[in-house]
């Protein structure tokens, strides 16, 4: 009588393990994490395995702050519709701009007697963006003994700029403190990060044309026009010789009268 009883319950489990099976998908992607240069091409791949006689849903979706569809019920939608096609469950995004750069998923399901049965996979794609020319800040005059900060950023890069800075032609030497180098004492720290390039006590010999040059590694290095700083001295720090002393009478008569 007991194994009468577990006989259906036995079948019941075996049918269930031949149930998943059967409707059992597998999906993966070629790459998790595309880059492409703006304006050329992306593809988002997307494979996936399905039971016999199966026909599976794809879906597409594009994850931001608003989850949105990309492809759906057979169709290319929204941002990629026109510009971007299907290879099997896999997308080809021609002509790509930054607005791409997200994460998007691939959804495969079925329908089932028990619901739908579901898998995905999750792609990132980073669109590279050459550096835009960028914009500085140089004081035309400042004067000696003085701070003076020069900036420099832009904000079309992608991957994030790095900066570097020029007088007179010529590349200043990279510092993160004020000291000593190789080439002669240094009074400025130039940050490369943020573009600033900052005198701490700036000097008559820091005048000169200067300009910012901005690159990612994306394109050409890009660089702002070149600004004229002049340094003048103040009025402390002119040298005692620069004085010319002239006796007056008054000075005559008292050296006399002591000599008498």
């Amino acid at each position: 009588m007991a194994s009468r009883r577990l006989l259906p319950l036995l079948l019941g489990t075996l049918g269930a393990l031949c149930y998943h099976k059967a409707y059992g998908i597998s999906i993966k992607t070629d790459n998790q994490h595309v880059t492409a240069k703006e304006f050329q091409e992306a593809m988002l791949s997307c494979k996936y395995s399905a039971g016999k006689d199966i026909v599976p849903r794809v879906e597409w979706k594009k994850l931001t702050n608003v989850v949105s569809f990309v492809y759906y019920k057979d169709e290319l939608v929204g941002d990629l519709k026109g510009r971007a096609e299907m290879i099997d469950s896999s997308i080809r995004i021609r002509n790509v701009t930054r607005k791409d750069s997200a994460r998007y998923r691939c959804e495969v399901s079925v329908p089932t007697e028990r619901g739908q049965h579901l898998a995905e996979t999750t792609i990132t794609l980073t669109v590279l963006v050459a550096s835009a020319a960028p914009s500085c800040e140089v004081p035309s005059s400042a004067m000696s003994g003085t701070v003076v900060e020069m900036r420099c950023k832009e904000n079309e890069g992608s991957p994030a700029s790095e900066y570097r800075w020029y007088r007179n032609g010529v590349p200043l030497v990279e510092n993160t403190g004020t000291g000593s180098t190789k080439k002669g004492n240094i009074s400025y720290t130039m940050n490369k990060k943020t573009g600033t390039l900052l005198f701490n006590t700036v000097s008559k010999k820091d005048t000169g044309e200067y300009y910012c040059e901005a690159s990612n590694g994306i394109g050409l290095p890009q660089k702002c026009s070149a600004k004229q700083m002049q340094v003048e001295e103040s009025p402390s720090q002119k040298k005692s010789s620069d004085y010319k002393y002239t006796p007056s009478e008054k000075d005559f008569r008292h050296t006399k009268s002591f000599v008498i």
